[in-house]
């Protein structure tokens, strides 16, 4: 049965280019739908959805929107109309691949159709502003961003080149299947940084060996908000987040803050998890000339020409030990927290160049604080990285992970 690709643009400004795009998809056996998303001219061709289902699905009128005196408006209205139709033809059958093409504000309203589908549905975004910055358009979800190079205006040397590419790769990616696993094992997280690589790569053979597939999150903001969004969906059966140092980034200010809510989400979900203060002794700028002025006097390290790091103090290890007891309590389901007492990363070990242990116990003691009764907090003599410390983390979780199905079993029978 033929698969669908749905295109979803304005029709008004991008009509000419979304004809040319769906022809060619369809050129590859494909079936196309297409969504207008556009609110001030007519569009330049009839849309399977047109703009009107689209506001209407936001409980928005279409013709308040298109007397262009609310463009703002507009904007939040058909992006939040377009993603209720997205997954609502994702929902039915009707969406095996997405397109979308067009400026910041045509890459706004698309993007957010997108987000709305599951990582591995093909999501292709050709935008003007793809070589940059897309975080904000592309949030946790896998979009592909093309950038247009010239501006989707029209079909010139130029663009019928890019526009075919993006043809070509989605109707590439809709028609090639990943070829099943033998057995679809029960997914573990498991947070890392290059400073406990050691770590999590022996507790992720520990844990494959004992029948889960671990996948591994590099904990660079985006890497944390994409953890936790899995978690949040219900993909996941238990979380090794050995590397917290994205709560440091929040504390200080940092580039790879993954928001104040980070280690909520295995809580929220019920899941087993382990926490582990890893590598918050760091938070993490750019080259060193944008560490903040307020930071210039304190201990900075270069880990690479585009990475400075920032030891992070007594008061700022406090304030993540706080954060990192408030997620233990909102726990749902069991937790427990590991302290490394040896040192939080490879340079926070004895001699390292991070090597604080006073700011390490300030995080330590604001978790004994403030833990609430019943959780269990294991002090292990190890760094971080030490085998020991490993094994203990991969240990308690699949304790965890093993009483969490006793219990499931009996409640059952």
């Amino acid at each position: 049965m033929s698969k669908t690709v749905v295109l979803v643009g304005a029709l008004d400004t991008k009509g000419q280019e979304f004809a040319f795009v769906r022809d060619l998809i369809a050129a590859q056996g494909l079936k196309t739908l297409v969504v207008d998303f556009g609110v001030l001219g007519e569009p330049a061709f009839p849309p399977d959805v047109t703009r009107d289902e689209v506001a209407r699905a936001a409980g928005g009128d279409l013709s308040y929107l298109s007397s262009g005196q609310h463009k703002d408006e507009a904007m939040k209205t058909m992006a939040t109309g377009l993603a209720v139709i997205v997954r609502r033809l994702y929902d039915e059958g009707k969406l095996d691949g997405i397109l979308g093409m067009g400026g910041t504000g045509g890459t706004s309203v698309a993007t957010s159709g997108m987000r709305v589908l599951p990582v591995g549905v093909p999501k292709v975004m050709v935008s003007t502003v793809g070589g940059g910055d897309v975080s904000a358009y592309a949030g946790t979800r896998d979009i592909t961003f093309i950038p247009s190079i010239v501006d989707v205006a029209g079909i010139n040397r130029i663009s019928r080149r890019i526009f075919a590419n993006a043809a070509g790769a989605i109707a590439g990616m809709v028609q090639v299947d990943a070829p099943p696993a033998a057995v679809d094992k029960p997914l573990i997280t498991a947070s890392m940084f290059g400073n406990t690589t050691k770590a999590v790569d022996r507790a992720r053979s520990i844990l494959e060996a004992a029948g889960y597939e671990v996948l591994v999150f590099h904990a660079t903001g985006t890497g944390g908000r994409t953890m936790e969004s899995l978690i949040a969906d219900g993909y996941i059966a238990g979380s090794l987040d050995i590397t917290t140092t994205e709560l440091a980034d929040h504390v200080c200010g940092g580039v790879f803050s993954a928001g104040p809510e980070r280690c909520l989400a295995a809580s929220r979900a019920g899941i087993p998890a382990v926490l582990v203060p890893g590598c918050v002794d760091m938070a993490n700028f750019g080259a060193p000339d944008t560490v903040p002025e307020r930071y210039r006097g304190r201990l900075l390290y270069q880990w690479n020409p585009n990475v400075t790091l920032l030891r992070t103090n007594v008061e700022e290890n406090t304030r993540i030990g706080e954060m990192l007891a408030a997620a233990a309590n909102a726990a749902r389901g069991p937790v427990a927290i590991l302290l490394p007492l040896r040192g939080v990363s490879m340079l926070d070990s004895p001699g390292g160049a991070f090597w604080d242990p006073q700011a390490d116990q300030a995080c330590y003691d604001a978790i004994r604080r403030n833990i609430r009764p019943g959780i269990p907090v294991i002090e292990m003599d190890n760094n971080i990285n030490d085998p020991e410390f490993a094994d203990r983390a991969a240990a308690t979780l699949l304790d965890m992970l093993a009483e969490s199905a006793g219990g499931a079993l009996c409640e059952a029978s």
